[in-house]
């Protein structure tokens, strides 16, 4: 057995002869004598590379699979529904029926006649059959209005004759207060919209169903909204919450969404405010799923989308509680968005759900005086679907700076004790946090250097239809990183250092990043600072525990087994929480635009999930014996399958029946017509403008369409508004690379026609221009100011011009049927020369259903796309005008 020079010295007592054992000071720092042996102590155990990685291997994946069955459990026992109950069956029957109707475009006869009247049948059979103890009213909105939303960078929004379908219950001696529930019956062009919204409106059919027949009254009164036109950016809940009377007695809202198909409907934003509203929930809901960290993720804008909760909240002023189904994103918008695709016991779920917090809320007394509850910000959070914790933002700011003093209270302890080594500690603690830092910075360097390469060789996406592909490029990469830096840190920055010792410094450094983190992120006022608090506190607490056991044994079964049920709760839940964000963000990368790396942006979360996830494994790399193993297996895996991935043999898209991933392609057959000052068409010019929903662009269609390739590519017009293009949103940042088939002009039977009525001079050397337009349901207003001339007024919105990125100005039109022509007016203030005009202005014309959305020509190319791609085709026409 080996001794050194601190080996145990034996002596005799002076009194009795007895021998004492007594043991030289322990070093509190770790370090070896001059012959590379321990001090202090007995020899402790080292932990086996094997095992160290098995276990943490096992331990990860024994939380991915619990947070695997915690995900797709939707109801373990479905009950049997009868008559007052909430029937899936029966709200399955009512979706079948919406989507035969086909797509639902807002101005068509689908969506405007078809649809409306499926509703108002629905709801005529369901007021046969209701009890006495309400009474249902129906009304049939129409409204015609304006509003500018900062939506996708900034534009206006103008809506005539579109429809809403109203229903109210109510006491049978009425009600003074309301709660609303909304859904939308309208569709993207081209698709069935099952999830988006039709799911929603059967379901609130078969709630209005349910709760009729009720023989107890309601305290407060169920307001139904069917509106018609959310997919043309929130226009009819507009319409609705400014316009008719039914709104003012509104106090508190659900709005019914969707960003997938099916599965579970999460709580992604609340309030604002109203802390009574997710109070409302936690009671209420039978199969709870929500988060904070959704609401706040998308309220930050970075996912690119919006629901009717912005119109409510910010031109009702009404609190809400806004949920979506989030599963299997990547038919979100297609024509696999199908009634088949979404189950019954997802139905269920949510019919169950909506149902109990609409009765709470309606039996409320709190509804009333909803105003009155106004407290601020909740935290909220479900635990594993079981059920969700919340408490007022307040209490969890103080919760997390107190759990952020105990933790920098601890690490200033182990610091400065002792006293005379106090700065020897200092400089050897914040080392290894520097260390940490810089571990995940090169880790973060390295991955985003090997997405970049991924898509500069033309295989980004490759992970699209194969999610675990990311895992295997990206984890593996980050990991692999990850442990080499701490290896050789351990080799030869800390060669003469004991291994027990330093698994303390780096779990002490680890604790000390999620205390600052901790303490910055509850200070910026992120109630999201909550899973930052679990992971000072509960790897504190186990710190802790089996301090005892480290400190005498060392990495023994018993500490490791100790160490990682202690970790189970941040784990599990980051772990859950990844999970959804991933099940969220991943569709989203088909069709974020041509311009944003997906893989940068995946393999970015993919090393902040490994940043985290390690961050108190760390230790562990200085606590076993080698890691040449697992370096050695983590660095094949990512070469085979960096190769692999360059080989081309990942392809990004499937046309899998069951589990389809397709490409989304725009095509539109365009006519563009450019006009001088004197009104006489300078150039014109027909063809097919195509745009890629995703960063690979045409390169995979051009093998099938060989026309359609980087020859083509469309030019900007810099001279028009919007580089002289038909956009038919304001999403040209989004879009910058697109294509241009010379086509055909198309030989429209509905022409648009735009001409001008008036021209005033108005005071301060102002011009107003009075128009007047008349064409399809769908159309595109840009603006553009010359040089000099400023837009300053016009009659649309509050009056106040937004403009869009950029700098020009958009307007978005619909209408639904029979609406009269639309007129408007533009003032702007203009120098006294200005021989080139004062403004260009341009009008798309879309055509997105009926015997003009298609010509002969797009219709024959979209039969070219192979079969895993969404081709969604229509015709418009671009007309360009000075003033």
């Amino acid at each position: 057995m080996e001794r050194g020079v601190a080996a145990n010295v034996w002596r005799l007592r002076a009194t009795g002869g007895h021998r004492e054992r007594r043991h030289s000071p322990r070093r509190e720092d770790g370090d070896r004598d001059m012959v590379g042996k321990k001090r202090g102590g007995p020899r402790r155990l080292a932990l086996s590379e094997a095992r160290g990685a098995s276990l943490v291997l096992l331990y990860l994946l024994a939380l991915r699979a619990l947070v695997h069955v915690s995900h797709r459990r939707l109801l373990s026992q479905p009950p049997a529904a009868g008559p007052r109950d909430f029937s899936a069956p029966r709200a399955r029957g009512y979706l079948d029926n919406i989507t035969a109707i086909g797509p639902r475009p807002v101005g068509s006869p689908e969506n405007e006649v078809l649809a409306v009247n499926y509703l108002l049948e629905q709801i005529k059979a369901i007021e046969s059959e209701s009890t006495g103890a309400h009474k249902i009213s129906v009304n049939i909105q129409r409204p015609t209005g304006s509003f500018s939303i900062d939506f996708l960078g900034g534009f206006t929004s103008y809506y005539a004759n579109i429809t809403n379908v109203v229903v109210k219950l109510e006491p049978r001696n009425g009600a003074e207060h309301a709660v609303l529930s909304n859904c939308h019956f309208d569709s993207v062009p081209n698709t069935p919209g099952a999830s988006d919204d039709a799911v929603s409106c059967a379901v609130m059919l078969e709630i209005l169903n349910t709760l009729s027949k009720s023989s107890e009254p309601l305290q407060h009164a169920v307001i139904f909204l069917f509106n018609g036109a959310e997919e043309n950016i929130l226009q009819a809940s507009h319409g609705f919450i400014t316009q008719h009377e039914w709104a003012k007695s509104i106090r508190a809202f659900i709005n019914l969404e969707a960003a997938g198909v099916g599965g579970r409907e999460l709580v992604f934003q609340t309030g604002p405010e109203n802390p009574w509203l997710v109070q409302a929930y936690v009671v209420a809901a039978k199969h709870p799923f929500a988060s904070v960290v959704a609401q706040e993720v998308f309220q930050s804008g970075i996912i690119p989308a919006d629901t009717d909760f912005r119109i409510y909240r910010d031109f009702g002023n009404i609190p809400g509680i806004d949920l979506a189904f989030i599963e299997n994103g990547y038919i979100y918008h297609t024509e696999y968005d199908t009634s088949d695709r979404i189950l019954t016991d997802s139905i269920q779920r949510a019919g169950d759900n909506i149902l109990a917090v609409l009765k709470y809320l309606a039996t409320s007394d709190k509804l009333a005086k909803s105003f009155e509850y106004r407290h601020g910000n909740v935290v909220f959070f479900d635990v594993l679907g079981l059920f969700v914790l919340a408490y007022p933002a307040r209490v969890g700011t103080i919760m997390n700076y107190v759990t952020a003093v105990i933790g920098f209270f601890y690490l200033s302890k182990k610091v400065i004790q002792p006293k005379t080594r106090a700065i020897h500690n200092l400089k050897k603690f914040f080392t290894a946090f520097g260390l940490t830092l810089i571990s995940w910075i090169c880790t973060l360097v390295t991955v985003i250097i090997v997405a970049v390469f991924v898509s500069v060789i033309g295989r980004s996406l490759s992970w699209y239809t194969h999610f675990y592909v990311s895992v295997f490029l990206y984890g593996t990469a980050a990991a692999a990183n990850l442990i080499l830096v701490h290896t050789l840190a351990k080799k030869f920055f800390y060669k003469n250092m004991n291994e027990q010792y330093l698994g303390d410094l780096f779990f002490d450094a680890s604790l000390m990043i999620w205390s600052v983190a901790l303490a910055v992120i509850t200070q910026m006022g992120l109630c999201s600072a909550f899973i930052c608090a679990l992971w000072v506190a509960f790897p504190l607490l186990t710190k802790l525990v089996i301090h005892k056991e480290f400190s005498q044994k060392g990495a023994t079964m018993k500490f490791v087994t100790m160490y990682m049920l202690g970790m189970f709760v941040p784990y599990v839940y980051m772990m859950y929480l990844s999970w959804t964000v991933f099940e969220m963000f991943t569709p989203i990368m088909g069709r974020s635009g041509s311009e944003i790396l997906p893989d940068v942006v995946l393999g970015g979360f993919i090393v902040v999930m490994t940043m985290i996830l390690s961050s108190y494994f760390i230790n562990f790399i200085y606590l076993v014996k080698s890691t040449k193993t697992t370096l050695v297996t983590l660095t094949a895996v990512f070469v085979v399958t960096l190769i692999l991935v360059c080989s081309g043999i990942f392809f990004p898209y499937s046309s899998d029946a069951a589990n389809p991933r397709p490409k989304r392609v725009f095509l539109q057959h365009m006519s563009r017509r450019f006009h001088d000052l004197d009104g006489n068409v300078v150039k014109s010019d027909s063809g097919i403008w195509i745009n890629g929903f995703d960063y690979n662009g045409m390169s995979h269609i051009t093998p099938h369409v060989p026309e359609i390739n980087d020859t083509i590519r469309t030019p900007c017009e810099e001279q028009a508004p919007f580089c002289g293009l038909p956009w038919i949103l304001p999403v040209h940042f989004m879009f910058r690379k697109n294509w241009y088939l010379p086509a055909p002009e198309i030989i429209l039977r509905s022409p648009v026609h735009f001409k001008v009525l008036s021209r005033e001079l108005m005071p301060q050397n102002s011009v107003r221009l009075t128009f007047e337009v008349s064409g399809p349901s769908h159309m595109s207003l840009y603006v553009r100011p010359h040089e000099g001339s400023t837009l300053s007024a016009w009659s649309l919105g509050d009056g106040a011009p937004v403009a869009s990125l950029g700098g020009d100005y958009f307007v978005f039109y619909s209408h639904g049927l029979q609406a009269t022509p639309w007129h408007f007016w533009v003032e702007l203030t203009a120098p006294e020369k200005h021989s080139d005009g004062i403004v260009s202005l341009a009008i798309a014309a879309h055509y997105f259903f009926g015997e003009d959305q298609k010509s002969p020509q797009l219709h024959a190319l979209l039969e070219r796309f192979p079969n895993w791609t969404f081709p969604s085709g229509w015709s418009c026409t671009y007309d360009l005008f000075v003033f």
